[in-house]
């Protein structure tokens, strides 16, 4: 029998088009979408055996976006595709991040922290992912970084992890998506030698509005889309305590000014707004007494 053939694209993704992109990938039946940490930070999007790709004169609609090559492969070749691109790299002051696959710990003077590249959301290598991770830094820097904390769309949890390393407690991490169950799991197997025993995080599938989503939160982790923030922003009023905190990315730098404005109208008053390339993470305080 023939072995299975998987099909990858490499595109050419302006960081303004990636949101929308990502969204026409996935309902087209793309399995998996990276982009390369290092120049030319080149994005690949998979297709599994048996999936009709969309047709790619649809990404006419996703200006400057340019399909470089679609290359077949066979079932033999999926992991070394799987890992070209994906190196280790280091993330604000404490952490330094690699590929299961690399064996060489980082520094010591980081954490060496561990990621299975592909599985779910979440391998550090995002702007936003990053964004996020040097912002907990400073709540952990200022001593805020203090829980109970929600994760919110959390993927692999990696942000989850990082508040844990740093010293955040009563963590919990939830995603709708079925997979990120398994990936928030691996995630603290590969960490095993930061962890030594530790639980640093409960973790479920599930939405917002899930029995187990038990507030008040001290911290609110929203590493997702800024439409989906702004659906989800009356639920995370309700459940942030008063004084509490948020992270909240995923969003791109042009839309700034329109987080910000969804963000006070919903009683979060703005602290930071940091940028790497195209895209922002913001810092908030939950107002009230």
């Amino acid at each position: 029998m023939a072995n299975a053939t998987h099909l990858r694209w490499q595109l050419e993704v302006p960081d303004a088009r990636e949101e929308g992109l990502c969204a026409w990938l996935e309902a087209g039946g793309s399995s998996a979408f990276y982009r390369e940490a290092d120049p030319p930070r080149a994005c690949y999007a998979y297709f599994p055996p048996d999936q009709v790709p969309p047709d790619p004169t649809g990404l006419t609609a996703f200006p400057g976006v340019e399909l470089l090559e679609a290359e077949v492969f066979g079932d033999e070749d999926w992991l070394a595709k799987g890992r070209e691109g994906f190196g280790s790299f280091e993330v604000g002051a404490k952490f330094h991040v690699r590929p299961h696959w690399d064996e060489t710990p980082g520094p010591l003077d980081r954490f060496d922290l561990v990621v299975n590249p592909g599985l779910a959301f979440g391998t550090g290598g995002h702007e936003t992912t990053r964004l996020c991770m040097g912002l907990l830094e400073e709540l952990a820097a200022t001593g805020r970084l203090m829980g109970p904390i929600l994760d919110i769309g959390a993927g692999t949890a990696i942000l989850s992890l990082t508040a844990f390393l740093l010293g955040g407690r009563n963590l919990t991490a939830f995603d709708l998506d079925p997979d990120c169950g398994p990936a928030m799991g691996e995630l603290i197997e590969l960490n095993a030698h930061l962890l030594k025993g530790a639980k640093p995080y409960d973790s479920f599938v599930g939405s917002l509005e899930d029995p187990r989503v038990d507030g008040p939160y001290a911290g609110l982790l929203a590493n997702i889309l800024l439409l989906t923030i702004q659906e989800l922003l009356p639920r995370m009023a309700a459940v942030a305590a008063p004084g509490g905190w948020l992270i909240a990315s995923g969003i791109l730098a042009e839309r700034t000014d329109e987080a910000l404005v969804s963000l006070v109208t919903h009683g979060f008053k703005p602290e930071k707004v940091l940028r790497e390339g195209e895209w922002i993470a913001i810092l908030a305080e939950r107002e009230g007494a």
